[in-house]
């Protein structure tokens, strides 16, 4: 099949490389704007995009998918399906109408459960033993059209939500692929997803991030490895932001937000156990392990992290 990529970030690179390497033709990308990045926040070009541009495949990145113009260009080349794995914009009707077989979405979850621009993070936070990946055809509801095929991935205890999704885009850009051949063959129908069971997975903000060490021990884990990398989870120190970015559970007690360091290592109490702080970033500098963070900041007995 003739075919037109959608996709933005990292883990929409292992999808366009897999379909690159298999039988079907992508004649051209479609991605996101480039966007401000790094500290003189120059403009950069996605990730898909510096792939495609380095495999010499056409880009298109309008700013929004319902421009006449990147319509008018898609009518043009008249793909035959286009795959889409985190491509971040919505897409109108009158793009979906353009290929005979559809936009295919890669989503990293087992649909019907977290749907959403969150998925992989959400179902670590949410303490679940297993989720996965679906392809669907896309319909205009939120990821809600019918799913072609689906994996299953477990979800270890140390996995962050870096950890998972790299997993997860490596198996998943497998069975997108194996979606498109059984599509192209005609011998792979889609089917409605059930009613029951749908979650929903929103984008996680700053605010949703933060640490609340009232909770159980287990909860804050979740909450550290789901927002690791991005957004991070964060509490207070002494009035500023200090980003958790990896914890490990203990068997020991101290009150919420109570501080005990020795010289290896760093404590705090929850609402259960005590979790020790493994690397942390404190705001304006980079990551580092909690143990140096503590000697350099001096810790006293006054000291907590969270609200006062």
């Amino acid at each position: 099949m003739r075919v037109v990529f959608a996709g933005t970030p990292e883990p929409a690179v292992a999808a366009l490389k897999a379909i690159v390497a298999s039988r079907h033709e992508v004649v051209a990308v479609v991605t996101r704007p480039d966007a401000p990045a790094g500290r003189g926040r120059k403009l950069v070009a996605s990730p898909v995009a510096q792939l495609a541009e380095e495999l010499g495949i056409e880009v298109l990145k309008p700013v929004k998918p319902s421009d006449p113009e990147f319509l008018a260009r898609l009518t043009e080349i008249a793909p035959d399906c286009c795959p889409v794995v985190a491509y971040g914009g919505l897409l109108p009707q009158a793009a979906l109408d353009i290929p005979e077989h559809g936009w295919i979405n890669l989503h990293f979850s087992v649909l019907p459960a977290w749907r959403g621009a969150a998925p992989v993070q959400h179902a670590i936070i949410a303490g679940d033993d297993v989720t996965g990946a679906s392809t669907f055809r896309i319909v205009k509801a939120l990821d809600a059209g019918p799913v072609y095929g689906v994996l299953t991935e477990p979800i270890g205890p140390e996995d962050t939500s870096g950890d998972l999704l790299g997993r997860l885009a490596e198996s998943g850009a497998k069975l997108l692929v194996d979606t498109l051949d059984g599509v192209e063959a005609g011998v792979l129908e889609a089917r409605e997803q059930p009613a029951d069971g749908v979650t929903l997975a929103p984008k996680i903000t700053v605010e949703d991030a933060e640490l609340d060490l009232g909770a159980p021990a287990q909860r804050v884990d979740r909450l550290v490895r789901g927002c690791n990398p991005a957004p991070g989870a964060w509490t207070t120190f002494r009035g500023e932001r200090l980003k958790v970015l990896a914890v490990r559970l203990t068997d020991e007690e101290l009150k919420p937000g109570e501080l005990r360091a020795t010289r290896s290592s760093v404590q705090v109490g929850t609402g259960s156990k005590v979790v020790e702080l493994v690397t942390v970033q404190p705001q304006g500098k980079k990551p580092m392990a909690a143990p140096d963070w503590a000697r350099g900041v001096r810790l006293t007995d006054e000291d907590r992290l969270g609200p006062v």
